[in-house]
């Protein structure tokens, strides 16, 4: 079910918020998101990722929490989606759509591989974002991987046409397709996604055909 403090229309507009009418129904509903910052820690001591420090000396994740024995090994990271795929009423942005979750897991093949896949998207990045930020106005080149209906991972390419400023953010919309479930995913505008951050999602579209991303820095 949705929260009921989801609200009905997008700030500002007449615009329908999504799943506004489904309040009081059960659906399923899908969306993506990307992984970003993973960190392992050992007794509350960083062992290797990111910048991040804890206070905690063992893990915190369902299964540990309510262990006698929980693991002193876990890691921590973030998943980047758009607000509407996730709303409850704590901490969100609505009107940029973009929200962070933060997750712990002590399941040692799927930290280890979280950090090893996210160590390579790191650098694969940061080479892209060298190579095209000169020309990052002219090609124009955009791309998104996603899970359109909730199937498996997709990559559709398309190209950014406008880049809207908005509270010195940006909100881009682009020509790059997507489906149902496609919400939440990283939006990748190259050489606009600075080699160390970027947390434009996709939001929606609009009337015209365009779709359009949430509001982030670039």
């Amino acid at each position: 079910m949705s929260s009921l403090d989801r609200p009905k229309f997008w700030p500002k507009t007449t615009q329908l918020y999504p799943f506004s009418n489904m309040s009081e129904r059960r659906n399923l509903r899908t969306g993506s998101g990307s992984v970003w910052n993973v960190v392992k820690f050992q007794d509350g001591v960083k062992q290797d990722g990111g910048y991040r420090a804890t206070a905690d000396t063992e893990c915190r994740c369902r299964k540990c929490e309510g262990s006698n024995s929980p693991s002193n090994v876990w890691w921590e990271f973030q998943v980047h989606t758009a607000t509407h795929v996730v709303f409850d009423d704590v901490d969100v942005n609505i009107e940029y759509d973009w929200c962070e979750l933060n997750c712990v897991t002590c399941d040692k093949t799927l930290g280890n591989k979280l950090m090893e896949m996210y160590n390579h998207f790191y650098n694969v990045r940061r080479k892209v974002w060298k190579k095209y930020f000169a020309s990052r106005s002219q090609h124009k080149l955009t791309f998104i991987v996603s899970h359109p209906h909730g199937c498996s991972k997709q990559v559709s390419v398309g190209q950014w046409k406008d880049r809207l400023e908005v509270d010195e953010r940006s909100k881009f919309t682009y020509t790059t397709c997507t489906c149902p479930g496609s919400s939440g995913a990283q939006v990748h505008c190259l050489g606009y996604d600075d080699w160390n951050w970027s947390d434009l999602v996709h939001s929606g579209s609009f009337k015209s055909g365009l779709n359009c991303s949430g509001v982030g820095f670039v």
